[in-house]
């Protein structure tokens, strides 16, 4: 059964479990728009980038960076109580620049999308059991864009289709 599961129907699958726990913002528009709050406009740059790797734009919805993913976690970063957040999140965009530059002799942005891709799948190796802080970020940035993904208007509703509670002509149960 899992095998056949691709990866953008577990992002759905968990998304929609949080979602059904923990209402979450449905839509990002307060943040979308007016430039980054946190971020360095370079910063902005590579998270939007890091986040539409995550969940691209494919023939069924737009990915990320339509969502406006980079912009929820911008503002929530902004507004984070604890300063220990924000320098986790620095810290793991400097990390992903300094590999890119140990491995591509570049930063991030201007490597290739073969190089970029291949720097975040060594981060995502031990995704299940991370060691490394460059594991560990990659952990947190992909919770960050599936949870921002589908919490965000284009996630909720051409992503996964919700409806919301909408009233049935009839019950379309299943027989038992």
């Amino acid at each position: 059964m899992m095998d056949d599961l691709k990866r953008r129907e577990l992002f759905k699958l968990a998304a929609g479990a949080a979602f059904l726990t923990q209402i979450g913002p449905a839509a990002h528009a307060d943040t979308v728009g007016g430039g980054p709050q946190f971020f360095t406009k370079e910063e902005f740059d590579l998270v939007d980038e890091l986040s539409d790797m995550i969940i691209p734009t494919d023939e069924h919805s737009p990915g990320a960076k339509a969502a406006g993913v980079a912009s929820y976690i911008d503002a929530r970063l902004a507004e984070a109580w604890k300063g220990e957040h924000q320098e986790e999140w620095r810290n793991g965009l400097k990390l992903i620049n300094s590999a890119s530059q140990k491995k591509n002799g570049k930063p991030f942005m201007e490597a290739t999308l073969e190089q970029r891709t291949a720097i975040l799948e060594s981060f995502a190796q031990n995704e299940k059991n991370p060691k490394t802080p460059e594991e560990k970020f990659f952990g947190a940035l992909k919770e960050a864009t599936v949870y921002a993904y589908y919490t965000s208007d284009i996630g909720i509703h051409k992503d996964m289709d919700y409806k919301g509670n909408t009233m049935l002509k009839e019950f379309v149960g299943y027989e038992v």
